[in-house]
């Protein structure tokens, strides 16, 4: 099964809409053509590959649960990732890992720092790199760089204020830079 973004839009329809009546062939089609992505997603929040697993078993129960609520408008692909990532966040909320605990002094001298342009490394690497993160820096850090979230929804979705987003984002990409040094020393 091809992943879905080469799927035509009206083979996708056509699945969506065998999805919804629970013929379990449709299901399993659709799984193989978003699990590679949406796996993805899953690992860069949940920092280890048994809890991307799980959340991205989760993710699939609400998918199919919810796809009444696809109204067909927009990437069926970006409709998804939302519940994914929704599904991450919640994992991660459950085990307790997004525990925001900043002193503001710190979080000052981590926005007074010039940060370092990324220099090139391979993308298993930078997500290895991500994935060894603390949890509440890497979640931060994967909302706003990766999935686009501004730093107010953040707050909201995470339920803490917009300087803490802030300085978890600067301290991810501090932890990030000095890690990517790191190696490139050892090369």
């Amino acid at each position: 099964m091809p992943e879905l973004h080469l799927i035509s839009v009206k083979s996708l329809e056509a699945l969506i809409s065998a999805c919804r009546k629970g013929d379990r062939t449709a299901q399993r089609e659709l799984f193989e053509a978003l699990s590679p992505r949406m796996y993805a997603v899953c690992l860069r929040y949940a920092g280890n590959a048994d809890d991307a697993k799980d959340i991205l078993q989760d993710g699939f129960v609400t998918v199919f649960s919810k796809l009444d609520s696809y109204s067909g408008s927009g990437s069926f692909e970006g409709w998804a990732r939302k519940i994914f990532v929704n599904t991450a966040l919640m994992h991660l909320r459950k085990n307790d890992a997004l525990r925001m605990s900043d002193d503001i002094a710190e979080a000052r001298d981590l926005s007074a720092r010039e940060a370092t342009p990324l220099e090139e490394i391979g993308y298993r690497q930078l997500i290895g790199l991500i994935s060894s993160l603390p949890s509440d820096a890497r979640t931060v850090f994967n909302m706003y760089v990766v999935e686009g979230y501004s730093h107010k929804e953040i707050a909201r979705q995470l339920g803490i204020p917009e300087a803490t987003s802030r300085s978890k984002l600067q301290r991810a990409r501090v932890q990030l830079q000095e890690m990517i040094k790191k190696l490139r020393s050892n090369d």
